[in-house]
């Protein structure tokens, strides 16, 4: 499947596309994903954008073409990864382009060692047959590691045919939309419970 750098710095550059190990995120969907950021946030100039599960770093490196200041990718397969570099590559030397990291390691490895920044993004998009159980693990560590900023947004690709996962206490979700046979579920931190006693 032939994809492209939707919009930004690096609009209609192609991508190059690891062998069928992984299953990219649709264009469509890509389009969707970006449209509700930009909604959220107006722009992504300045912030930091975590991709979990980055295959090809399509989303990704959507994300810095738009304007993102850090990018980190996390994917766990050295082929895939390898093709991930080369694709942030394709925006190396452009002014204005933010920094990125691709690490060749797995989400938990990632997470219980390299994670140290604050990020206003993060994009989860594991293989539709990773169990809800470990996407639950997974936010819950994101909410321990203070990981997602306070005014951020967690979003996280699923099979649309799958149960959903449970959000952990501490995060809610925002809003689901369909992409074809995925749905992206958007999360954010939850707002305090302002109950008065009484």
């Amino acid at each position: 499947m032939s994809m492209r750098i939707i919009a930004g710095f690096g609009k209609s550059r192609k991508l190059f596309s690891p062998p069928s190990i992984t299953r990219p995120t649709s264009d469509r969907a890509r389009e969707g994903l970006f449209s509700s950021l930009i909604s959220t946030f107006s722009s992504l100039e300045g912030l930091h954008f975590l991709d979990l599960f980055a295959g090809s770093g399509a989303v990704g490196v959507e994300a810095l073409s738009r304007g993102a200041a850090l990018v980190e990718a996390v994917e766990s397969n050295p082929i895939s990864a390898k093709v991930c570099e080369q694709n942030f590559a394709l925006l190396s030397g452009i002014s204005g382009v933010g920094k990125y990291r691709v690490h060749n390691k797995t989400t938990f490895e990632f997470l219980n060692h390299s994670a140290s920044n604050s990020y206003e993004i993060i994009f989860i998009d594991p293989p539709y047959e990773v169990a809800n159980t470990e996407i639950e693990k997974i936010l819950k560590k994101v909410l321990t590691l203070n990981l997602l900023n306070k005014h951020g947004v967690i979003a996280i690709e699923r099979d649309g045919k799958t149960k959903n996962f449970t959000w952990p206490q501490g995060l809610s979700e925002v809003k689901v939309r369909s992409y074809g046979a995925g749905s992206i579920h958007y999360g954010a931190i939850s707002e305090p419970d302002m109950k008065k006693n009484g």
